[in-house]
Order: structure tokens, then C-alpha cells, then sequence
């Protein structure tokens, strides 16, 4: 069983719904979900905010945030899994946001850094948020493939746990 038919069926299992909020994969993740017949029983959208005020409008990640801490980094990665959740109304949002490059990066943040979240609630309702950045080798292909790798491969563990 590959790891879309796994995750689905562990959404299914639990009558949950995901939400993505992606960036520089540009709804890669998107279309590797719904690559699968069916996928319309567990996936409910996805956002590509690819620019800062999309980020802002779309998902309600405070302008301020991205100022302080820039569009690639865990606080708005956080923000942006929690705007998708939210928005959408599902149990499940996650976020990727980060530099495929060959351009956009710098000596803080080169090409290649990717930050993820993931957001969702427990079994009392809690919401359980996990955030973490990844530095990924590369071109702009092979980045985002590993983003998107990356970003279902932990959501599969989360949602095993």
C-alpha cells in the first residue's frame, strides 16, 4: 500500500477531513492526494498561498508574523496549517512553506529550507500543532518533490500515533 492509500485510510478510520496549505510546492501535495479515486471522503481542499498577503487573506496568518519571522519559517508554517484547518473546517491542516530556489535564498535561510506544520485536533478536542524545518538538496524539482514527501511521510506518522 503506498502512503496516500495508508494516510487515507487512517482519515477514514478516524471520519476526519485534511486541509492543506502549500506554497512552494505549488499544490503538489494537493495533487498527489487526489491522485486517488475517492479521495473526496477525506480530503477537503487546499491553498496555494504562494505570495505574503494570499498567506494573509486566505488562511488568516497576521501580516506581523510574516514581518517579524519571514513567509519561511515555523511561526507561520504554524499559522498557516491552523488557517487551513480552520478555514476549512477539518480536523487536519498542514503547511508547507520554504525556498525551492534556484533563487530566494540567503545565509539564514538558503535554498532549500523548507518549514512544515501540522495541525490537529485530538481525541478532547485539543488542537495538537507540530512544526518543523527541513533543509533539502537539490534543484527546484527535487526540493519540492522532497517537500511534499516530507510533509505527507510525518503526517502519516502523527496520524498513526
Amino acid at each position: 500500500m503506498n502512503l496516500v492509500q495508508s494516510i487515507a485510510q487512517l482519515l477514514l478510520a478516524k471520519n476526519w477531513k485534511l486541509a492543506l496549505a502549500e506554497s512552494c510546492t505549488g499544490g503538489l501535495v494537493c495533487a498527489k492526494l487526489t491522485e486517488l479515486s475517492g479521495s473526496s471522503a477525506w480530503f477537503e481542499r487546499g491553498y496555494i498561498t504562494y505570495s505574503n498577503e494570499a498567506k494573509t487573506k486566505c488562511l488568516g496568518v497576521p501580516a506581523e508574523l510574516i514581518q517579524s519571522y519571514g513567509a519561511v519559517s515555523e511561526p507561520v508554517a504554524k499559522a498557516m496549517a491552523q488557517g487551513a484547518q480552520r478555514m476549512a473546517g477539518t480536523h487536519v491542516g498542514v503547511s508547507i512553506t520554504g525556498i525551492a530556489g534556484p533563487t530566494g535564498g540567503t545565509a539564514e535561510k538558503p535554498v532549500g529550507t523548507v518549514c512544515f506544520g501540522w495541525s490537529m485536533c485530538d481525541q478532547d478536542g485539543e488542537n495538537l500543532i507540530a512544526c518543523q524545518t527541513k533543509l533539502f538538496l537539490g534543484d527546484r524539482s527535487a526540493i519540492r518533490e522532497q517537500a511534499a514527501e516530507y510533509a505527507l511521510t510525518e503526517l502519516h506518522r502523527l496520524l498513526s500515533a
